[in-house]
């Protein structure tokens, strides 16, 4: 029997370039070797969006559709709503009873992502206990891999102590998962810093030509090189970063033409944007099919029906070993 994975994505708005180097892709190739339980985790973008749902019904729909374009085949894993499961939500409670709060406190992102958010208040249990949640998503389906980059390792790592607090007062209930880690490069947004929605500097799989172009051209490039004459210092470039990706035949002749000026920071954004028009083609053409055929709402209740059976059996389970 093939190993079981599990792994999750916020709906927080439009699938972008970031999400699929560093997960989507990933997941494409693997739900060929593992019984894959990919879902929508629209209860996560609670924790930090809660007071503002409004787009989160589109959200869920255009991730969906963007999930399906980049490659996840429904006939070869298993694509849920995690809202839909209500046994996810079940068994967070259940865990929240025996989850000391500074194993909480101790998360790395907790503190990480409080910074980076500082315009919401995000005081709230919903935000404390994401880890809590996230343990339940993965638990509930006796997951053995859950693929992860270096950032999400202590996640994993207190899913596993809640697994094994549960197991010690109660019984052999849950496996423990280990982590499947992916070395994916970080691709930078469009401004430097993290990609990340919250910051407005995505590049998302949906754009269209004109927008693709605009954020590229908007790029940061390096900020001490102000005529083409000048030797370029690529480590330091935006661009270079994505050539480093998109562009890895050539990735070396690049480096030593900016360094020694013979190539132009315009010319090397214009061959990168025609890279990436290239490369998201398909994706967009599979996009606009998908749109046409208004599948995503099937798709996604067969993926629950499926989920359903493992969640309700390890929550009985979980009960029963509680004297519920």
């Amino acid at each position: 029997m093939k190993k079981r994975i599990l792994s999750g994505i916020q709906p927080s708005g439009k699938a972008h370039l970031g999400n699929l180097i560093g997960a989507i892709e990933n997941w494409v190739k693997l739900q060929d070797e593992y019984d894959c339980y990919f879902f929508i985790a629209d209860l996560h973008a609670l924790t930090t969006g809660y007071e503002k749902p409004k787009k989160l019904k589109e959200d869920i729909e255009e991730l969906t559709i963007d999930l399906l374009a980049a490659g996840l085949d429904p006939e070869k894993c298993t694509i849920f709503k995690q809202s839909d499961i209500a046994e996810h939500s079940e068994l967070h409670l259940l865990f929240s009873m025996i989850t000391p709060l500074p194993w909480l406190e101790r998360v790395p992102t907790y503190k990480s992502k409080i910074n980076e958010l500082k315009e919401k208040d995000l005081s709230t249990y919903g935000f404390l206990g994401y880890p809590v949640l996230q343990a339940a998503d993965i638990l509930i389906y006796k997951a053995d891999f859950v693929p992860v980059g270096e950032d999400q390792l202590p996640h994993i790592e207190l899913t596993r102590e809640i697994a094994r607090r549960f197991n010690y007062f109660y019984g052999e209930t849950f496996v423990l998962p280990k982590d499947l880690l992916t070395s994916v490069p970080v691709l930078p947004g469009i401004d430097g810093r993290k990609m990340s929605k919250s910051y407005g500097n995505t590049i998302a799989l949906s754009d269209s030509k004109d927008e693709i172009i605009k954020k590229v051209n908007q790029m940061i490039t390096d900020p001490a090189r102000v005529k083409k004459e000048d030797n370029g210092h690529p480590d330091v470039c935006t661009v270079f970063s994505y050539h480093k990706v998109f562009n890895k035949e050539k990735i070396s002749a690049i480096e030593k033409e900016c360094k020694a000026a013979s190539r132009g920071c315009v010319a090397c954004k214009k061959e990168f944007v025609e890279l990436l028009l290239a490369y998201l083609a398909p994706i967009q053409a599979r996009r606009a099919e998908i749109i046409k055929q208004k599948s995503i709402i099937k798709i996604l209740d067969s993926g629950c029906g499926k989920a359903r059976v493992i969640a309700a059996k390890t929550l009985n389970e979980a009960k029963l070993a509680m004297g519920l």
